[in-house]
């Protein structure tokens, strides 16, 4: 199987998704709430864009069309 070129570091994996589950919102409802936010770090709104742009991947395993 190729490699796809993304690396994640294990220690921030589920970051994003632990920040959203805080806010209670969904993964990509907190995405677009980050990137709307003047105030939210820099760092923060890359994983939200990383999010947004992930969605729109084929992932193994899932079902979506």
């Amino acid at each position: 199987m190729a490699d796809s070129g993304i690396h994640i570091k294990p220690e921030n994996k589920g970051k994003f998704t632990a920040s959203s589950k805080a806010a209670g919102q969904s993964v990509q409802q907190h995405a677009s709430s980050v990137l709307n936010n003047p105030k939210a770090s820099k760092k923060q709104k890359q994983r939200a864009q990383f999010a947004k742009n992930a969605r729109k991947w084929k992932h193994r395993g899932s079902k979506r069309k």
